[in-house]
């Protein structure tokens, strides 16, 4: 079980509601589904304006996809897990690296500062890492939250 926190005031809108309402648990279940990871085991749940997780995922990359979806929402700035990773192996259980996107970044500039310096070039892995929730390399912004790979298993 993890708990992850996210910006409360940024990232995809979704339903009709404003922000105040807090996300549905439909919507985002819909926003989740629309990736096509491969989630249709995992039941969310909506506590305020916390996400809750369970069910289950077929690997650590999907795992990691599930909760930037949900989390990268308007209105929601926790995701709390209860997920069982079924191809669980020795890389799944590495804890989870997220970055959160500060104004001025781009993926280069990214890629350095979590791989080191002059490992910008692996701003590519960054990139193939989030999709399809990120669909451009250029379009990110400040508050949303990526995951981040370990450059070795990648």
């Amino acid at each position: 079980m993890g708990l992850f926190d996210f910006v409360k005031s940024v990232g995809t809108k979704l339903g009709l509601g404003g922000e105040e309402a807090g996300p549905k648990v439909e919507d985002l279940k819909k926003e989740l589904d629309s990736h096509k990871l491969g989630t249709d085991k995992v039941q969310i749940e909506v506590v305020g304006d916390k996400a809750i997780l369970k069910g289950s995922v077929a690997d650590q990359a999907t795992f990691e996809k599930a909760v930037i979806a949900v989390g990268n929402t308007l209105g929601v700035s926790k995701v709390e897990t209860d997920l069982k990773v079924e191809a669980a192996n020795s890389s799944a259980e590495k804890a989870p690296v997220f970055y959160t996107v500060v104004k001025g970044d781009n993926l280069w500039k990214i890629a350095e500062k979590q791989y080191g310096k002059g490992k910008g070039a692996k701003h590519t892995v960054i990139f193939e890492a989030n999709k399809p929730m990120l669909t451009h390399p250029d379009k990110i912004y400040p508050g949303q939250v990526l995951r981040i790979p370990d450059i070795e298993s990648a």
